[in-house]
Order: C-alpha cells, then structure tokens, then sequence
C-alpha cells in the first residue's frame, strides 16, 4: 500500500513531472508483465530510486551485484533489499539498505513517493519502489564487495539517449527494455521500473523498441565497454 503524498513544497523542479507522473499509477502500469501475488504472500522488500542533480544533470542511483552472488550475480539494480522486523515500513528499509550497500547518510535524503508493490516470481520478493531526493548527494561507495561490485549515478540524460535503448530476448522467452549505459546493462526489474518512470515523466525520447538483441550477447558487449571506460 502507497503511504501518503509528502508536501510538494519539498519537491525539486526537477522531479516535478516524475512525481505528477506517478499520482495514482498502480502496479500494470509500473511493469509491463506484472504479475500477482501469490495468495500466502511474500517477503516484502523495498527499492530506493534516488535522484539527484549531477555534473550531467539529473541522475539516478544505481548498483551492480557481485559477480559471485548465488542469485542475481552481476544484475544491476536500485539499492534495496528485505524489510526487516525493525523497520518502520518500506521508506525505511529502503534507507537502511542504501546505507548499507553505499554508505550513503538516510538523513541527506528525501523520500518523496512510494509506489505500488510489485511482485518479482523469482525471488518471491513483494517490493515497494520508493522514489527519493538527494538534495546535496556525497560520495558513495560499494560497502561489501561480496555483494556489490560497484556504485553508479548515471544520468537521466544517457538513460534516455536512443543509442543507449534496446529491448533484450530472454533465454526462457520474452523480452523487455534495457538500457546500455555506464558500462552496464540495465535489465529485468530494474529496466522495467526505470522504462516506466522516464515515460510516465515525460523524459522518453524516440528510441527503437525493435531493436532486440539476446540477453547474453547485450551483457557480454556491455562488460566489454565496462572494461574500455576502466581502462580509459
């Protein structure tokens, strides 16, 4: 369940059309091929998508998984993680995961929206996408490399960069939209969340959905450039 809408006041400029974007969106239009709970539920869970304002302009927090996770090796994804007993609720937990994970300060932070809950089949995980602000963002940082391989702010202006756009075929069928940028492949969940967003916001540029290429081939081609721009 949404939590109550905090005073516009404390929304940026820049945010302005995501946060009007959102108002009463619900789950299928967050994720294209959403699917429902199972009835005895699931472990909920929370995602922070923090925005700031950057070098390049408004840009997004993001992390890559270690390469030697059992599950999700290498994927990208926002900061987050399970709710725990001792967190108040989803912005919470979202906070404590971020800080965890990057070592960024809660308190820096403005959450600003919580979206719908989303139900991700394969890890079982009901997860609620909490849209935040950082006002004056400080250096961040994978905390445990057993778990994150790196910390990213990429900006809105390469997620919406039609050259940086395709959709990827999935091994076990279907497909979806990714975005190739920062030297990472941005797929699944994440891709689906931040597709959503830029569209709802009124940031999506014309790009070319046919574009499809096969979800390893898009992975091993993005590594590649992931290793150019290190080496640069």
């Amino acid at each position: 369940m949404s939590e109550p809408d905090i005073a516009d006041t404390r929304v940026p400029g820049f945010l302005r059309p995501l946060i009007e974007g959102v108002r009463g969106i619900d789950a299928t239009g967050l994720l294209r091929m959403r699917v429902p709970p199972p009835p005895e539920g699931g472990r909920r869970a929370a995602v922070l998508m923090l925005f700031a304002e950057g070098p390049a302009g408004p840009d997004v927090l993001l992390l890559e998984r270690a390469s030697t996770l059992r599950t999700h090796a290498g994927q990208v994804a926002f900061p987050g993680g399970g709710i725990d007993p001792g967190d108040s609720g989803p912005v919470a937990a979202a906070l404590r995961e971020a800080e965890e994970e990057t070592g960024l300060d809660p308190a820096g932070v403005t959450p600003l929206r919580t979206l719908p809950e989303l139900f991700l089949p394969p890890s079982g995980f009901v997860v609620t996408p909490v849209i935040a602000h950082w006002p004056s963002p400080v250096p961040v940082h994978a905390v445990d490399h057993r778990e994150t391989a790196r910390v990213v702010r990429v900006p809105i202006a390469e997620l919406t960069n039609p050259a940086n756009r395709l959709t990827v075929a999935h091994p076990r069928g279907g497909s979806g939209p990714a975005f190739d940028v920062a030297g990472l492949l941005v797929w699944g969940f994440t891709a689906g969340l931040l597709s959503a967003l830029v569209e709802r916001a009124g940031w999506e540029r014309p790009w070319d959905s046919e574009r499809v290429v096969e979800l390893g081939a898009a992975w091993q081609a993005a590594r590649e450039r992931g290793r150019g721009i290190a080496g640069a």
